[in-house]
């Protein structure tokens, strides 16, 4: 791990707020080092006898992994270089590519320290499971509800890492004595390449269980489900021609402007080609 301080950005800093999200410190998964983090930082320092500078370098992260044994348990479900290259050549599609939407998809992590695949839950695509399945959204607004039904994209809810657990459990019994969960994992992504869960059966899944059960078990199968995304949306093309802006909008859809999402795509796949 690279060392990170305040205003650091990157995949590093997720971990770190991943790490300390679950040891109870107070802070917001994301990939920002907020002042929230830097506090959380200096505390955790304090605790556990380290200098209280809010750096996090090489000891500061070494006594985060100390403290921490469930790191190590995901190990064995990460992507290989191998896998991609195998990918690249099966799809023909130039690797520099597929180590682009690798890393901005999820910044080339595909699974929550605690072992479980990284989600993103959408409360406005719930809200279009719950009209799917005959169910009025409207009678279910309430204050307590507004982190998970809402009709509209808005990312004023992302909680980020394991919190997003929290929303989708809250979705999946939003309904006293009625199962949601099929709808709830219907509307987060999953894994490395954040594919939608109401894809699952349109990309040849048997059913919303077994996409989310080949989830659970490493980011190969991400990667699977990634390519049978590809295929069933014709989004090869896309891709082997670098039509960035294409690629973006069918797999992001129109929010990907505001993202920025085709030009850090297109970053992505020049900084892989160098």
């Amino acid at each position: 791990m690279k060392t990170v301080r305040l205003h650091s950005k990157g995949p590093e800093v997720t971990t770190l707020c991943e790490i300390l999200a679950g040891m109870g410190y107070p802070v917001m998964v994301s990939d920002v080092f907020t002042i929230a983090v830097d506090e959380a930082v200096k505390s955790f320092q304090s605790d556990y006898n380290l200098v209280v500078d809010g750096i996090v370098g090489v000891k500061t992260w070494s006594r985060l992994f100390e403290k921490n044994s469930t790191l190590t348990q995901y190990n064995d479900k990460l992507l290989s270089e191998q896998d991609l290259i195998d990918f690249a050549n099966d799809y023909q599609v130039e690797l520099a590519c597929i180590k682009a939407v690798n890393e901005i998809e999820s910044s080339g992590k595909g699974f929550l320290i605690d072992g479980r695949p990284k989600i993103l839950f959408e409360g406005h695509v719930f809200w279009q499971e719950l009209e799917r399945r005959n169910i009025d959204p409207q009678a279910y607004i309430r204050p307590e509800n507004q982190d998970v039904l809402y009709k509209k994209w808005t990312k004023k809810y992302y909680q980020g890492g394991s919190r997003e657990y929290e929303r989708l459990a809250k979705a999946a019994t939003l309904i006293p004595g009625f199962n949601l969960t099929d709808a709830a994992h219907a509307s987060a992504s999953w894994g490395v390449f954040q594919i939608m869960g109401f894809n699952a059966i349109p990309i040849g899944y048997d059913s919303m269980d077994s996409f989310v059960g080949k989830m659970y078990l490493n980011e190969r199968e991400h990667l699977t489900a990634f390519g049978c995304f590809l295929k069933t949306n014709n989004l090869i093309g896309a891709l082997q021609n670098k039509d960035w802006t294409t690629f973006a909008y069918r797999y992001n859809g129109e929010g990907y402007k505001v993202n920025q999402y085709d030009e850090k795509l297109a970053r992505a796949y020049q900084k892989y080609t160098t």
